[in-house]
């Protein structure tokens, strides 16, 4: 069965719409920070096996639609990208940057080494390390077709996913148990929520939205020219990156200069419905079928990498964050989005707030961190180790 492109983004809208009712359905889901589009695709990916086991039928979708969203989704990342916040954070942001810089290259070691212990290509250490556990599925997507066309690595689309997944589920689990643990001997501060020390959000407009869709449109084009104009130099970056850099550049230089105000809300409303319709699209082409003979080293390389992010998160970020209790909440976070995702960083974080009280550095610190910060960190970190020859062997 084979859908077109219209087809294609009508089955991306059913897993999304099954993707919110299995959420609201199954608490485990929403407490975790499972996102819509993996809910949905995980159901529809076992559907898509019991027809291929039962009747031999497999469901081939349109891939026309998928890099446009995905190169979407990464402009908004950039135009997100205030820099002037930069300054808000002061030394702790600095602090906090210094120990997960670190944490990006200690964690490819890892995923790498245990994929070269469980005789695996290290390209799929890459998939269990910050590609997917920092990167998430967005960037776990992107790099995973790159990984597919360069290396030939069959179901390795699947694996990201399945890593993502895995790690935003771990992020929520161990965030919480870790700062109990080292708030032990501290006392609570005053009883309150970690929302009265932040700003109130400002809310997505039509206008907003449309100017929006705008900024992303032209970060695509602006993105695609330099990718041409870098052609043949020894590294070369990936085409989401260059949309990636190009919203940077559109937040912090062209849109102050001609005087026009970018919305965040509208930029996440914009970059999220891109990578909704993305990853339903990439989840409607995993073929469960074929991830059988890597679902075990998959699953033995994240929980080596979910010890080795406490190990780190109590001997490390803690300290070097003051061993007080906003280090305390900062560590929770960092377990959230070095795991998981910036999403599961705030719900680890408001755990604990909103049981001991706010903490309005560490609520400043890591979402600036996590929602752009970690990302370009992260891309030149990968960019770096895709030049060692061990990843292509």
């Amino acid at each position: 069965m084979t859908l077109d492109s219209t087809g294609t983004l009508a089955l991306a809208a059913a897993i999304l719409l099954a993707g919110r009712f299995l959420n609201a359905g199954i608490a485990p889901l929403a407490r975790y920070n499972i996102p819509q589009p993996i809910s949905g695709g995980l159901a529809f990916a076992l559907l898509a096996a019991g027809l291929h086991a039962w009747w031999g039928i497999t469901v081939d979708t349109s891939a026309s639609l998928r890099p446009p969203l995905l190169l979407a989704f990464f402009a908004s990342v950039g135009l997100s990208a205030d820099l002037g916040r930069l300054r808000k954070g002061g030394p702790k942001l600095v602090l906090f940057l210094c120990c997960v810089v670190p944490f990006l290259m200690l964690q490819n070691v890892v995923g790498t080494g245990m994929a070269l212990l469980l005789d695996q290509h290290p390209l799929i250490g890459l998939i269990g390390g910050s590609v997917t556990l920092v990167g998430g599925h967005g960037t776990g997507a992107a790099y995973a077709r790159i990984f597919e066309e360069t290396h030939s690595l069959a179901g390795v689309m699947g694996l990201a996913m399945a890593a993502a997944t895995i790690g935003l589920v771990l992020g929520g689990v161990v965030g919480g148990p870790v700062a109990q643990f080292l708030l032990r001997g501290h006392a609570p501060v005053a009883k309150g929520t970690a929302e009265a020390a932040t700003d109130a959000a400002e809310p997505a407009t039509t206008e907003g939205a449309i100017v929006t869709t705008c900024l992303v449109l032209f970060c695509l084009l602006l993105g695609g020219w330099m990718a041409s104009l870098t052609q043949g130099l020894p590294v070369a970056l990936p085409d989401f990156l260059w949309c990636l850099f190009a919203g940077v550049i559109v937040r912090n230089a062209i849109a102050p200069a001609i005087r026009l105000p970018v919305s965040d809300a509208s930029v996440d409303l914009v970059g999220s419905t891109a990578l909704a319709l993305f990853l339903a699209m990439t989840m409607a082409t995993i073929r469960l079928w074929e991830l059988a003979a890597l679902a075990g080293p998959l699953m033995a390389i994240v929980a080596a990498q979910a010890g080795f992010a406490v190990v780190y998160a109590i001997l490390i970020v803690y300290r070097a964050m003051g061993r007080d209790y906003e280090a305390a909440v900062a560590t929770a976070g960092f377990l959230g989005f070095s795991m998981g995702a910036t999403a599961t960083a705030i719900a680890n974080m408001q755990a604990v707030s909103n049981r001991y009280g706010p903490a309005p550095v560490a609520f400043l610190v890591v979402p600036l961190t996590g929602a752009f910060f970690i990302d370009l960190a992260n891309a030149l970190v990968l960019t770096g180790a895709l030049t060692l020859p061990v990843y292509g062997e």
